[in-house]
C-alpha cells in the first residue's frame, strides 16, 4: 500500500535507542523473542505473536533471549490506516492499538502473507492482502485514541516546540531558546514535552532527523548529502543514529529500497 515500509529481519547483538515513529509500527515475531521497552513499560514478544505500536509512541528494542529474534514489520503512514478505518465505516478517525504484543493467528499469518506478497513484487496480492491485513487490526484490535492529558497550555507549548523543531533540523534551538520562543519555562516544557512524546527534545529531534534521512535516501539523495541536509556533523554520525533507529546502515537501506523499487516495476 502507498506510505507503507517494509522490514525483514534477525538481529541479535543490536539494539534499538528510544525513538519515535510518524506511523505505526507492525510486526510479527517469525522466531525468538523480542522485548521493548514501550512509554516506560517492559515487554516482550514471543514467536507467532504481533508488536503493535501506535504512531509518536516512544520505545525500544532489543534481544529478549541469546539467539535474538526474527521479524516481519510493516510500516504503514497514519493516513494508510485512517483510510481503511474510514473506508469500514468505524467511528473514529485514527485508530490507537491498546495492547503493543497480542496473539492472533490468522492475522500473523495474514501479515505473512501480505510482506511475502510485497517480497516477491506482487503488488495486486500485497496490496490486496495489505488492505484485508489493516481491516482485521482495526476491527479487532484497536480503539479510538486517547484524549490527552496534559492541560490546554502545555499542549500548545508542545505543539509550537514541535512545530519549531521541525523547521530546524539544521540549526536547532537550545532548551532555554525553545521554552522562549513558545512561552514556557524550560524545566516545565520539558516535562510537557516527555510527557506528550515520551523523549526530551533533543532525543525526538534525532528521530526525526532520521525520519527526514528515510525520506532523502528513498528519494535517492546519496547519504553523505543527507546527513548534511538534515543536521548530522558526518555521515558517520548520521550512520550511527540511522542504524539505531531503523536497524540497517542508510547505504543498505537506500539499496534495498532500489532493489524493491525496480523489482515491483518489473514485475508489473
Amino acid at each position: 500500500m502507498p506510505g507503507t515500509d517494509l522490514l525483514r529481519a534477525r538481529y541479535v547483538t543490536h539494539r534499538f535507542t528510544r525513538h519515535v515513529h510518524d506511523g505505526y509500527a507492525i510486526g510479527v515475531i517469525v522466531r525468538g523473542v523480542e522485548e521493548f521497552d514501550y512509554r516506560g513499560t517492559l515487554l516482550r514478544a514471543g514467536a507467532g505473536e504481533l508488536v503493535l505500536v501506535n504512531p509518536d509512541a516512544s520505545h525500544t528494542g532489543q534481544a529478549g533471549t541469546p539467539d535474538g529474534w526474527s521479524y516481519r514489520m510493516l510500516y504503514p503512514s497514519i493516513d494508510a490506516l485512517a483510510g481503511v478505518a474510514a473506508e469500514l465505516g468505524v467511528p473514529y478517525s485514527t485508530p490507537h492499538f491498546p495492547e503493543q504484543v497480542v496473539r492472533d493467528t490468522e492475522v500473523a499469518a495474514l501479515l505473512c502473507r501480505a510482506h511475502l506478497a510485497a517480497e516477491r513484487g506482487d503488488a495486486l496480492a500485497a496490496s490486496t492482502l495489505s488492505r484485508t491485513l489493516f481491516a482485521r487490526l482495526v476491527t479487532r484490535h484497536a480503539t479510538p485514541r486517547p484524549a490527552a492529558v496534559l492541560p490546554a497550555e502545555g499542549r500548545r507549548a508542545v505543539r509550537d516546540a514541535l512545530d519549531l523543531l521541525h523547521g530546524s533540523l539544521v540549526d536547532p534551538p537550545t532548551l532555554d531558546d525553545l521554552a522562549g520562543a513558545v512561552g514556557a519555562r524550560p524545566f516545565a516544557l520539558l516535562r510537557a514535552f516527555k510527557a506528550a512524546t515520551g523523549l526530551p527534545p533533543h532525543a525526538y529531534l534525532t528521530s526525526l532527523r532520521v525520519r527526514q534521512a528515510r525520506h532523502l535516501l528513498l528519494s535517492g539523495v546519496r547519504p553523505a548529502q543527507v546527513a548534511a541536509e538534515v543536521g548530522f556533523t558526518d555521515q558517520a554520525h548520521l550512520n550511527r543514529h540511522f542504524k539505531r533507529i531503523v536497524g540497517v546502515p542508510p547505504a543498505a537501506y537506500q539499496r534495498a529500497a532500489g532493489t524493491y523499487k525496480t523489482g515491483a516495476s518489473n514485475a508489473s
